[in-house]
This record gives structure tokens, sequence and C-alpha cells, in this order.
């Protein structure tokens, strides 16, 4: 499934399954000689664990980082990097009573009706353990976009109907629901424990704030900065709503009330959440993610067969009473995926349109870039002159004249296109063809 790959220019493919040998994550579109600090991914990956609380999941899982490739001597080397996590202690006789059940609000159903089989050994791809290559990937992508001064922060704003009032981004770490309110943390874990005692389970909100983003990343129209974060994290499993800035609050709100002012320092407020046309602002990125409350829970609920029949089912085995907690340092890991990307785009961007200025502020990495083009110009010059002997081969005047003009004509429209003179043009292609009849 083509599906399984995210990004453009810092792609991530994720592999493995709930209940197989170990999950993992192969990372391709890093530059060699990046530092790579493992012991913060290792942390990144502790932080989303199960076993951390009695509000969540007791599965008991170390989730240990290995590198495959693609770092040496704490170093990118400009191969793909592998980065795996062995799977310790999955228990799928938890699930053989659901064998054949589709259990409400998974993708048993819907996976079992698109390809006519399915993992439920709990739920295989579509499990929520699917998310430690998420987080593996996004601490990477993390590392390189501090270095550009970008931090990615995350809390939980709500469980259920208690909702936090304050903001101090000390506390998040320091309670086991990740929120930033600390007298609001009680509640929602009070909230939270009572939904477990009663075999049931609670949603919530997530919010995160991207702070230092530079202004203009993203592209206009289909590919805006906003769509692709928004994709991203929907794409986290039990998400089921996405907004930024003050989102849906700003259909109750005139246009006098919601603009964000321009002042010589910036804007005055933060009411877009940092973007304008699909294109970063220069003010922090603020989004907040709905979280369904957790499917698996252990009150009787009405279901069907794989025969179609109906019948009743309870979910046993150890899931969380709430997601939240544990998806915070998923939904950072998205939004630093995302940014990576489109970083990595601008920088290619600014890289073919003003390479001058780039001699000037580093012209080592510009001659390593002038070196990597002229060797394809060479490589490609070498393939047409093969092209050339082949299709002049037994042909004494060479190739015919119908065939001839086609392709000056079609080297005459790219001229045009990259605004090269014909003469020019003319000229580098009669050298070519002297170095190819010598």
């Amino acid at each position: 499934m083509s599906s399984n790959t995210f990004g453009d220019n810092f792609r991530v493919t994720t592999f493995g399954e709930s209940h197989g040998p170990a999950v993992g994550v192969v990372i391709d579109g890093v530059r060699a000689g990046v530092p790579v600090d493992v012991e913060h991914i290792q942390r990144q990956l502790d932080r989303r664990r199960p076993g951390q609380s009695a509000l969540s999941s007791p599965r008991n899982e170390a989730d240990r980082v290995e590198v495959l490739s693609g770092v040496f001597e704490g170093r990118t080397t400009g191969a793909p990097i592998a980065l795996l996590v062995r799977n310790q202690d999955p228990k799928s006789r938890h699930y053989e009573h659901l064998k054949d059940l589709f259990r409400p609000g998974h993708a048993d159903f819907t996976w079992w009706r698109k390809f006519g089989v399915r993992d439920w050994r709990g739920g295989g791809r579509t499990s929520g353990r699917e998310t430690v290559s998420r987080v593996a990937a996004g601490a990477l992508a993390q590392q390189l976009l501090s270095g550009l001064g970008v931090e990615i922060v995350a809390s939980v704003i709500q469980v259920g109907a208690v909702r936090a009032k304050r903001r101090d981004e000390a506390e998040i770490e320091h309670n086991p629901v990740r929120c930033a309110d600390a007298e609001a943390a009680a509640e929602m874990a009070s909230a939270i424990n009572a939904a477990r005692k009663a075999g049931d389970s609670l949603g919530g909100v997530v919010e995160v704030v991207a702070r230092g983003v530079p202004a203009g990343l993203g592209d206009p129209v289909f590919d805006k900065l906003d769509a692709r974060l928004g994709a991203a994290l929907l794409s986290i499993g039990a998400t089921k709503g996405v907004e930024f800035g003050d989102g849906f609050a700003l259909a109750a709100t005139s246009g006098s009330q919601s603009n964000d002012p321009l002042v010589p320092e910036g804007f005055a407020s933060n009411h877009m959440g940092g973007m304008l046309g699909g294109i970063s602002n220069g003010e922090p990125i603020v989004a907040r993610v709905a979280v369904k409350p957790t499917s698996s829970i252990r009150r009787e609920q009405n279901t069907i067969d794989t025969r179609g029949r109906p019948a009743k089912m309870r979910v046993h085995g150890r899931h969380d009473p709430c997601i939240c907690p544990r998806i915070v340092p998923v939904v950072e890991a998205m939004v630093a995926l995302v940014l990576v990307d489109v970083w990595l785009r601008q920088q290619a961007l600014l890289r073919a349109g003003d390479a001058e200025e780039e001699l000037e502020s580093d012209p080592l990495e510009l001659a390593n870039e002038l070196a990597f083009r002229d060797a394809e110009v060479l490589r490609a010059i070498h393939r047409r002159q093969a092209m050339q002997e082949a299709a002049t081969r037994g042909r004494a005047d060479g190739l015919p004249a119908k065939a001839e003009a086609a392709v000056a004509e079609a080297r005459a429209d790219l001229g045009r296109e990259l605004g090269l003179a014909p003469a020019w043009i003319e000229q580098l292609f009669r050298l070519l063809d002297e170095k190819e009849r010598t």
C-alpha cells in the first residue's frame, strides 16, 4: 500500500503490526553528516510507550529503538535510515474470541471489506502501536528543526467534559494526563479512572503549538501548509477533527474581530494560527486535534460476525481508557514531519532561485551541488551518446530527416521554456554531435 509512505522530501515509510515481531520506520531524504541523537529518539518513544501510569494500557513494552542503517559514528551517511522497535509483550490470546467478530469503533469491518482479510490480533496495522514508527521518525525530524530554532509542544486541553483553563508548559510532563493545567489535570485523571472502572472510555482534545517556524513555508492552492498539517494529524488513529488558530469559533466572529492586524513587529494577534493562504506567517502555528474515546471497552456491545449474523461482544485485554495522554508525542511527531518536509522543499526552491547569494553565504555547499549537477550532465551525455549510436547503427547518413526534425523541435521548445538562446543550444548540440562522431 502506497499509503504507508509519508512526505515528499523527508520520506517516511512505516511497517509492522501490533502483534507481529516488530514495528519500524525507514527514513529517506536526510543528507549525509547530520548528527543523530539516538537518546532523544528513545526519550520520545518513552513518552509514547504503554504502562506509564494507571491511566494507560498495562502492556509491558520497553520500546527500545535499534538503528539498523543510515547512521555511522553518530552521523547520517546519506543512506536510508532504518529504525526498529521489537514487540516484546503481545498477547494475541486476548483476541481469539474476537477473530470472527467486528469490534465496534475499530477498523476491523472496513479493513475486511477493503482487503477481504484482516489481522484480528489487536488490529494489526490499524493498532495504535503503529504510532511507534511515527514518533521515532518525528524525533529525528525534531532534531533537524531544533537547529532552526523550531520548538513543538503539545498538551491535553480537554478530557471528556473537563477543560484546561491555564497553560503552564512546565507542568505537562509532571502529570500523567500531560495537561498544562495542574488543577485540570487532576480532574481529568479522576474522570479517566471513573470511566476505566465503569468499563468505558473517554475522548478529548490535544493542542499543539509550533514556535519559531519561519514565514514562507507551504504552498498555495492545493498544497497549503494547513492542508498538509490537517492530513497528517487526521492520519493518526482515533483523531476525528482538526482546527487551526481560533478554528470553528471564527464562524461566530466578524472580519474586524478575526483579522490579525499587521504591526512593525509582526502580527498583533494570532487568530489564524500562524498561517495565511496556506503559508506560514512567522507566528506560532496552533492546532487542536479532537480524539475520540478508545474503541476497546469492557462493556457489552452489539456487532455482527464475518457472516453478517448479529452478535454481542466484550473487548478484554489491555487498553487505554483515554488515548489523549499517549497521543501527545504522536501529534508532535506528525507536526515535525510536515514542517521538516516543507522546510526542505523551501530550501530547494531557494537554492534553485538564488545560487549567487548562496555562493556568497556557503561556497562549499554550492560547490558540492555543482559537482553533483555536473555529474548528472556527464551521465546524460554518456547515455545520449549510447542512444545515438544505437539509433544510427547501420545508417551512414544518421537518423531519418523526420526523426531529426522532431528531436530539434523538442529541443527548441525546452530551450524557450528555460529561457536559453537558440544559437547557444545549436552550438552545444553541434559540439556533442561532433564528439560522438570522433
